[in-house]
This record gives C-alpha cells, sequence and structure tokens, in this order.
C-alpha cells in the first residue's frame, strides 16, 4: 500500500509539473509584446535581410509559407546598420517578377514613407520562385521620382539606370504543399525524440527494478530530481517559443535564446539519464558513491551556474538597455518572462537543495565505511 501511495504521489506531482509547463509554455507565449517598429517574429522561411545602398532591408512573408490564390502580407522594414529605425523620408517602389518568365506581374509605384516598416499585398496566381525588388530613393539634392509613378521593367532587376536610388532583390517561394510538409516533418522528429527517451527509460527502469536495495537510498529524493529536468526543460521550451520574437531586434539575441534553450534542454535530459543510472549504483561500495557524486556535482554546477547567469542577464535586462539594443531602452517586463524567471528561481532552489542533500549522503557513507 505504502508504495502504491509513493507511485501514486509521484505521477501527481510531475502530472502537476507538466501542467505548469504547458500553462507556461502557452501564457508566456500569449503575452508576448510584438517587437516595435519591426516584425512581430524573425521569418523562418521566405524572409530574409539585405543591404541596400546605406539601409538595411529585412523582408518577411504572411504567411510565411505563401500559397496561391490567398491574400499574402509582404512585410518591409527598413533600417540602419546599427539596427535602428529610420524616421527620415524615404520614397521607396516594390515590384514582383516571375523566376519562370522573367515577366513583371506587379507594382507598387513610388511613395513617400514617414517611417521604415511598410506592408503590402499580393495574390500569387502560380506556384514557382520569384523575386521582390524594392528601390529606395533619398538623395534629397537630386531630382526625385514622381509620386504615384513607376520605373519601366528591366531585365536586370537591380539596375538603378533609370533612377538615382539604391536597389534590392529578395526571392521567395510559394507552394501549396511545403509548409504543411515541414511542419508534420518537425513534429515528428520531436515525438520521435520524446518517444525514443521514454522507451529508453521505461527499459532501463525494467531492467534495473531488481536492485532494490541500491534504489532505497536516493528514492526519497527522485520525484525533486525529474522535477528538476522538467523545470529545466520547461525553461528551454521557452526560450525557443521567444527566440524568434526577438530576432528582429537583434540576429544575437535569437542565437543566445536558442543557446541557452539548447543547454536547457540538455542538462534536463542529462540530469535524467544520471538519476536513471543511479538505480543501479551500490552505494555500499565507496568507490561507485564518489564516482556518482564528482558526476552529480559537475553537473549540478553546470545548471546552477548557468541558470543562475540567465536569471542575472533578465533583471540586468528589465533595469537597464540590454546589450546590443537598438532601442536603448530595458526590456518590459511581461508575464511570459516573469513566469519563466519563476522556473528557473524554483529550479535554482531544487539545485541548491539537492546539492547539500547529496552531500549530507556522501559524508553519512564515509562515516559508515570507516
Amino acid at each position: 500500500m505504502a508504495k502504491f501511495l509513493r507511485i501514486f504521489g509521484e505521477m501527481l506531482f510531475s502530472n502537476l509539473v507538466l501542467q505548469a509547463l504547458l500553462l507556461n509554455i502557452v501564457v508566456g507565449a500569449s503575452f508576448i509584446d510584438p517587437a516595435y517598429a519591426h516584425f512581430s517574429h524573425l521569418p523562418h522561411y521566405n524572409g530574409g535581410g539585405l543591404g541596400i545602398g546605406k539601409y538595411y532591408v529585412y523582408q518577411a512573408m504572411d504567411p510565411e509559407y505563401t500559397p496561391t490564390n490567398q491574400p499574402a502580407q509582404i512585410s518591409i522594414s527598413i533600417q540602419d546598420y546599427d539596427g535602428n529605425d529610420v524616421n527620415t523620408r524615404l520614397m521607396t517602389m516594390v515590384e514582383i517578377y516571375s523566376e519562370r518568365t522573367g515577366e513583371r506581374i506587379a507594382t507598387y509605384p513610388w511613395t513617400m514613407r514617414t517611417f521604415g516598416d511598410f506592408y503590402l499585398y499580393h495574390t500569387f496566381d502560380e506556384v514557382g520562385n520569384y523575386q521582390i525588388v524594392l528601390s529606395i530613393f533619398d538623395s534629397y539634392g537630386k531630382t526625385p521620382p514622381q509620386v504615384g509613378t513607376s520605373s519601366p521593367p528591366r531585365d536586370i532587376l537591380s539596375n538603378n539606370q533609370d533612377c538615382n536610388c539604391d536597389r534590392g532583390v529578395f526571392n521567395i517561394s510559394v507552394t501549396n504543399s511545403f509548409g504543411d510538409i515541414f511542419v508534420t516533418a518537425v513534429f515528428i522528429g520531436v515525438f520521435g525524440i520524446v518517444i525514443v527517451f521514454g522507451i529508453v527509460l521505461v527499459m532501463t527502469y525494467r531492467n534495473q527494478k531488481r536492485n532494490a536495495e541500491a534504489r532505497a537510498k536516493s528514492e526519497s529524493k527522485f520525484v525533486l530530481k525529474y522535477a528538476i529536468m522538467l523545470l529545466a526543460i520547461a525553461a528551454g521550451f521557452v526560450h525557443l517559443a521567444v527566440y524568434a520574437e526577438h530576432g528582429s531586434l537583434r540576429i544575437e539575441y535569437s542565437i543566445f535564446l536558442l543557446v541557452a534553450g539548447a543547454c536547457q534542454f540538455a542538462y534536463g535530459m542529462l540530469y535524467t539519464l544520471l538519476t536513471v543510472s543511479n538505480r543501479q549504483m551500490n552505494f555500499n561500495n565507496m568507490q561507485f558513491a564518489l564516482v556518482y557524486y564528482k558526476k552529480t556535482l559537475i553537473l549540478n554546477l553546470f545548471g546552477l551556474i548557468g541558470t543562475s547567469v540567465l536569471l542575472g542577464l533578465y533583471i540586468y535586462s528589465v533595469v537597464l538597455p540590454p546589450p546590443l539594443s537598438p532601442n536603448k531602452v530595458p526590456e518590459n517586463i511581461d508575464l511570459g518572462g516573469v513566469m519563466d524567471k519563476i522556473l528557473e528561481a524554483s529550479l535554482i532552489l531544487g539545485i541548491v537543495y539537492l546539492m547539500k542533500w547529496e552531500k549530507r549522503q556522501l559524508r553519512a557513507n564515509l562515516l559508515h565505511e570507516a
């Protein structure tokens, strides 16, 4: 009966942690503020950046996997090379060419812009590759093009001999199936890893079930150890969920968040594998006990230092402008960020507690051996 209650308690606690994980991801993603004067997220497909004259221009499509016969939004964000918003008056012209025929299929004539971000809409009739050509004029010492007019079509799309402007070419692809194929492949890959990992854990547990003596000394802390694993993975999920929202501010932010999320995933997985291997350790043998303690100490220090750095950087970023910030202002405090840091603070407390407990266990074993 006691064993049944213990197992039921572990399952209930793990279920609560998993529900908190899912709630944190869903609610956190819902409260993410779009980056002002930039895209709401860093595009994964049909988007990119390009230097045009003295400006750096980002382009994105919505939906990213652009289908035919459906209005698509073409987003343009013109910035300087330091990532700052452009607030000066610019004139722009946008053209769309078919790669298959070389024909210009749409033109958005010269328009005066008072801000670097703007949006256009177009419906593509055929599957295929297309070029979006952006022309920028800001040479106010020269005769500007007339608002509402367009340049004639060209064979060399970047040729600017017909205007005193700078031109850039963005390549996009229109398809009706690639998006579904890509998303399906990603889900299969993610769930495949989770399923394989679960099978390994189940098989390992069954193979080590007979070693009751080794499990008895650390069974009371297994729930906490699995909770630490889930907290680390939950924080990693949040970083993976928000990395794209920061990429349009600075690409370095996305890289940092991706690395942080990957490290948290790795820490959680390694912690689980080490916890499972603990079940086959013979703790009456001090050599095994010392080896296990050294491994957990290194892993715990990795998690403790890394999580503390992430927590400290978040506090810094909401008090002072973060490094490389294009806006030179602190980050907004949102519900997603707060919940993520609660997870990381809980993770730090759990790691510290386990490190102290494992040290006491090792001392007790050493005294018993002596």
